[in-house]
């Protein structure tokens, strides 16, 4: 007998790493996880990373109040991005950066699709933290 409620949605599974500085870095792995990640779990202060123009995991690098990271953590979160990315194997690569509060969803769109405003841009080769806790 059905209760006419919908199933709830599984939780995100993402991949996790520290960077130093005891940053914490979070990537989907899938369209619905990023969706997740970038519109629901992120919070506005937090960073959000992707590789520009390839298909990749959306990146979040969790805020810590009252600390702004320096452009090395930032430089490695955004190479995670690469990483979880087509452009894993593509040298140095450039990735979008901005804050969580200016990521949006366009009306309609696929899962994993997103706006975003404010961007910065990074270019770094793809990796991952040394001491990372992902698969």
């Amino acid at each position: 007998m059905s209760t006419g409620i919908p199933a709830p949605k599984p939780p995100p599974r993402l991949y996790e790493y520290r960077l130093p500085g005891d940053w914490t870095v979070l990537a989907g792995r899938t369209d619905a996880d990023n969706d997740t990640l970038s519109l629901a779990l992120a919070a506005p202060d937090d960073w959000w990373f992707h590789v520009r123009g390839v298909p990749g995991s959306h990146v979040v690098l969790r805020a810590r109040p009252g600390q702004e990271p320096v452009r090395e953590t930032l430089r490695q979160a955004a190479a995670v991005a690469a990483y979880h990315s087509k452009a894993r194997n593509g040298g140095i690569v450039p990735v979008a950066c901005t804050q969580a509060r200016y990521v949006t969803k366009p009306r309609g769109a696929k899962p994993g699709t997103v706006c975003i405003r404010k961007e910065t841009i990074l270019k770094v080769r793809p990796g991952l933290p040394a001491q990372s806790q992902g698969d």
